[in-house]
């Protein structure tokens, strides 16, 4: 992403930029390095819909920064946020068959200069819950 996008998460009311740094973080993370599988999928695929889990995200911690290399990056610490997406899941015929519904925990830095930069996302972990009537 060439420029920072602004963004509002809309129950909590916090405005969260989606920075430069995301796309690396996102891509090479150790987390990601370790995911496997459906998960690894679903991250690739939550991509595309970065704005709405932002505007869908609840549950705000705030953790202070522990790790040396990020002392410069997020000198006011840590924000964590849940939030869900659904990936749709076809036939053989194309016809949709279900969702597969995640969850998934939103990691935002804040800066020093007060601002709140979506840097990644951890713990993504699909629902196993079954949706009534089906």
């Amino acid at each position: 992403m060439n420029k920072e996008e602004k963004r509002n998460i809309s129950v909590i009311k916090d405005i969260v930029y989606i920075g430069r740094d995301l796309p690396d973080e996102y891509a090479h993370s150790e987390y990601t390095r370790i995911l496997k599988g459906a998960n690894s999928k679903a991250k690739a695929n939550a991509a595309q819909g970065i704005p709405e889990l932002i505007e869908n995200a609840y549950n705000r911690k705030h953790k202070e920064n522990r790790k040396e290399k990020h002392k410069f990056t997020s000198t006011n610490g840590w924000y964590c946020y849940d939030s869900r997406f659904a990936l749709p899941v076809y036939g053989y015929y194309d016809e949709l068959i279900r969702y597969n519904v995640f969850n998934v925990y939103l990691i935002v830095r804040c800066d020093k200069d007060g601002n709140k930069y979506l840097y990644d996302m951890l713990n993504i972990k699909k629902e196993t819950s079954t949706p009534l009537g089906c």
